[in-house]
């Protein structure tokens, strides 16, 4: 999900300022320990929403404290919205940090291709551990929306830790291979016919 169009999503539910924004978005995600969003990249956010004709102010409110500029969403802005709901979120699976530090860790002489496994599966049963005591804390008559999310997040970590698993099991074989290289091309100029 992305933030700008959290925003715009908050935004056609009400008209709203930056901070009641980042409140209800943190509200919708569960909190800051689940997605941290900086009351900057709201603002900034609200004001390429604007530049792009996607968010308007609609009123200056005072009540004596500082000014709070109150957005909300415009027709473009709902288009926009609509066109976000239709379309599919992509998910970028083959761009993995993980995979590629053990990858390059198997052919590496300084380093232990089964202590970057074991490291990596630490960290997941550290998050694991922090996700289930973080979703048994919530009532599910009134946290259905936050259980769903820490669900599929508890999901994708005990699918990792499967993929470890496996990964693991087969490490001999995969550093049996040579790694991966290029492919050669020539260099210069073509020649001519």
């Amino acid at each position: 999900m992305s933030v700008r169009h959290a925003i715009l999503g908050l935004l056609a539910q009400k008209p709203r300022h930056g901070y009641e924004l980042r409140s209800a978005f943190e509200a919708l995600i569960g909190g800051e320990q689940n997605w941290e969003v900086k009351p900057a990249q709201i603002y900034t956010t609200l004001s390429r929403l604007e530049e792009s004709g996607l968010v308007a102010e609609a009123a200056i409110e005072q009540d004596g404290g500082p000014e709070k500029h109150i957005f909300d969403i415009t027709p473009a802005g709902r288009e926009e919205l609509g066109d976000w709901f239709e379309g599919a979120v992509e998910e970028v699976h083959q761009r993995d940090e993980f995979y590629l530090k053990l990858m390059l860790s198997i052919n590496d002489e300084f380093a232990d291709p089964y202590a970057v496994i074991h490291v990596q599966r630490s960290s997941l049963f550290r998050d694991l551990h922090g996700l289930t005591t973080q979703r048994q804390a919530l009532n599910g008559m009134e946290n259905l929306a936050q259980i769903l999310l820490l669900d599929k997040a508890v999901m994708h970590l005990e699918a990792d830790l499967r993929w470890l698993d496996m990964v693991e099991g087969r490490l001999d074989e995969i550093r049996s291979h040579p790694p991966p290289e290029p492919e050669t091309r020539p260099r210069g100029r073509p020649k001519k016919s």
